[in-house]
């Protein structure tokens, strides 16, 4: 992607699904009989993978339109390796066959490199639901349910979004209750909730640190149009800050991002909210300012992956700060391409520090990571001249066409 900066940005963006929704919304598939429709999917390289995740196992799948459309039921247990190894949200599928044939087997999970992402959350959860580990060979994950799943309760030493997805994913069908404590709270897990219950399963509480399933034989299947992408809302909204203009979200509540939002006012920029309506505008006019020290931090604090482009916002503002992410060890890969720019910046590992930069300059860049893809070319947006992000793979996992959001917004993209 070919991005020359110093354009504002003006006009509408209607937030598209979340691809943190859309992946385990296919994997909660499996578990049910009938069909299974999405509605308005963007085109993402992750979610072409599941789709392929769930090809694999023999289940057809495929899009229809802007839907996705998804019949089973699986009738292998192995997932695909290549697409299973390519991203995280692989181990989301295990859950399912699990319930539906009593086995699985993938290979370890593999994602962005932003540091260590154990599973062992997810296997020990499972273990205590009735699954057995299998000798596998290296790189390979079995597991079986001989007896089948049942419920349990059960305290995650951590709010891991992935491994609270999974155990939900297991009890919906468990044999009798389960009671989840330390659950994570995000509206992604509000999201896969309000699914499996159109679907006929029996969960309480999702959005709160306790979660209560009450375990059914079967789901049916059903139409669900998932949550708009309150990342995807936060990278429009950072490169608003970063470009400059005037640019209205339309579609994601602005509640799912509000720590980003209530940053972006503290740095100068205007933030209007549409009363109770999921709509919120950003601008920009003046200077920005430095936000001092900030950290990551389970929902409803600041999201990890909306660190890297808050950074990419703060590159130009007249006062130094840093921000330090909780969850990931290696979080802020695009420092070095933000330096190539003539940011300056310090990364150290958990903390990235930004002091103040007059001017950015155009440069030759790739992209580390998802995040760290589009957080450059926030900060190719600000930069003056002409920058080239290589790379467009890892941006594409989770954004479909970001260029051509930008460009109906006034930005020169090619």
């Amino acid at each position: 992607m070919t991005v020359v900066g110093g354009q504002p940005l003006y006009g509408t963006v209607r937030i598209p699904a979340a691809k943190n929704s859309v992946l385990p919304l296919l994997a909660a598939s499996l578990l049910c009989e009938g069909t299974v429709r999405l509605c308005g999917v963007p085109r993402l390289l992750d979610v072409e993978a599941s789709l392929a995740l769930l090809r694999g196992v023999g289940c057809e799948a495929r899009r229809k339109g802007s839907d996705l459309v998804v019949e089973g039921p699986p009738q292998r247990c192995r997932l695909p390796e290549q697409e299973a190894g390519q991203m995280r949200a692989s181990i989301l599928f295990a859950a399912p066959l699990l319930a539906r044939l009593g086995r699985v087997e993938t290979v370890f999970p593999g994602g962005c490199c932003i540091g260590a992402r154990p599973i062992d959350l997810h296997i020990d959860g499972l273990r205590q639901m009735g699954a057995q580990m299998q000798p596998g060979g290296a790189g390979r994950l079995v597991l079986t349910a001989p007896g089948g799943l049942h419920g349990v309760e059960y305290t995650l030493r951590l709010p891991s979004v992935g491994a609270t997805e999974t155990l939900l994913l297991a009890a919906a069908t468990a044999r009798g209750r389960t009671t989840l404590r330390g659950a994570a709270c995000e509206p992604e897990i509000v999201d896969l909730a309000d699914f499996l219950n159109l679907c006929g399963a029996r969960i309480e509480g999702a959005g709160s640190p306790v979660i209560r399933v009450e375990g059914r034989r079967c789901l049916m299947g059903t139409v669900f149009a998932p949550l708009p992408d309150r990342i995807f809302a936060s990278t429009i909204a950072c490169a608003v800050a970063a470009a400059g203009g005037r640019v209205k979200m339309e579609g994601c509540r602005p509640v799912t991002f509000r720590p980003v939002l209530g940053l972006l006012s503290q740095m100068g920029c205007t933030v209007e909210r549409a009363g109770s309506r999921a709509e919120v505008t950003v601008a920009r006019l003046g200077r920005l300012h430095g936000v001092g020290q900030v950290s990551t931090g389970v929902y409803p604090g600041l999201a990890t992956d909306a660190a890297p482009l808050l950074a990419a916002a703060l590159l130009r503002a007249d006062s130094p700060s840093s921000i330090r992410d909780q969850i990931f060890e290696r979080r802020f890969g695009c420092a070095e391409g933000f330096a190539r720019m003539g940011a300056r910046v310090r990364d150290e590992g958990r903390i990235l520090h930004i002091e103040p930069t007059r001017t950015l300059c155009g440069a030759r860049v790739e992209a580390p990571d998802l995040r760290g893809g589009a957080a450059l070319v926030v900060a190719a947006l600000g930069a003056r001249g002409t920058s080239r992000i290589e790379g467009m793979e890892y941006i594409q996992r989770g954004y479909a066409d970001l260029g051509d959001t930008l460009s109906a917004l006034g930005a020169r993209i090619a």
